[in-house]
């Protein structure tokens, strides 16, 4: 169980265990638990907002359907620390820089913000109020359990099936001390969490994977291979295909 909270406190927030010192074999073990963790962070999420919208009569005095959605976007930031979005800004900087492969992954560890992740990261956010907006309560519920959990099985992919794309960084920690057995031990996981919602959830399951492949070979041949970086990339955007199969498929 150690390495699942090494991944749960890495990956969020959250801090139910205090470790003060990690070992890179113990950041590789704890892949194969991703898709826990975010189970972790849809329960919360979802909780938010079955409570919001059942027990607390006023929120539909003053919360406002609109305003709930942002509640719930700033929630799932505060929640991850804005880890993800943080990877998402600088893959955007990096991959639309226009430059080679080498400046791209320069720009990428660079701490600066630039113009192409502040316009990528607005319309990221603009299009998840706008989904939390538009998808009905009684799906929205399921989508803010399955999201979590379905983008960070795809991370798991990202990982374990593409290469790596610096000699070192942080990221190369996860890559090299996880394989095939954290694949499909992670793949066991998401199956017991995402069959119980039935056939929206395994189409979910099925096209969140294949948007996620599509990405990780569209960075991974840009950058020749992934980054830390993208991993964060990746979770984002197959959140957000998650969240339209909920409100596309019926």
């Amino acid at each position: 169980m150690n390495n699942f909270f090494v991944g749960l406190q890495f990956l969020t927030s959250l801090k139910i265990v205090k470790q003060t010192e990690w070992s890179l074999e113990s950041f590789g073990k704890s892949v194969k638990y991703f898709p826990l963790i975010g189970a972790v962070l849809g329960i919360i999420m979802a909780s938010f907002y079955f409570i919001a919208i059942k027990y607390l009569p006023l929120a539909h005095i003053y919360l406002s359907h609109n305003f709930l959605a942002i509640l719930l976007f700033a929630l799932s930031i505060i929640l991850t620390g804005a880890l993800h979005c943080d990877g998402f800004m600088d893959t955007a900087d990096g991959v639309f820089s226009g430059r080679s492969k080498d400046r791209m992954l320069e720009i990428m560890k660079d701490s600066c913000v630039g113009s192409n992740a502040v316009v990528a990261f607005f319309i990221l956010s603009i299009l998840k109020i706008a989904l939390f907006m538009e998808i009905p309560s009684d799906k929205l519920l399921l989508a803010l359990f399955a999201a979590p959990i379905l983008s960070r099985f795809n991370m798991v992919i990202a990982i374990t099936k593409f290469p790596y794309a610096r000699p070192d960084g942080m990221g190369k920690a996860f890559a090299e001390y996880s394989g095939t057995t954290t694949f499909y031990i992670a793949l066991f996981l998401t199956m017991l969490l995402i069959l119980p919602l039935g056939k929206l959830g395994i189409s979910a399951f099925i096209i969140s994977c294949l948007g996620g492949l599509f990405f990780c070979n569209y960075f991974s041949k840009i950058l020749g291979g992934l980054t830390g970086d993208t991993y964060g990339a990746i979770t984002e955007l197959c959140e957000v295909i998650v969240l339209c199969c909920f409100l596309i498929i019926s």
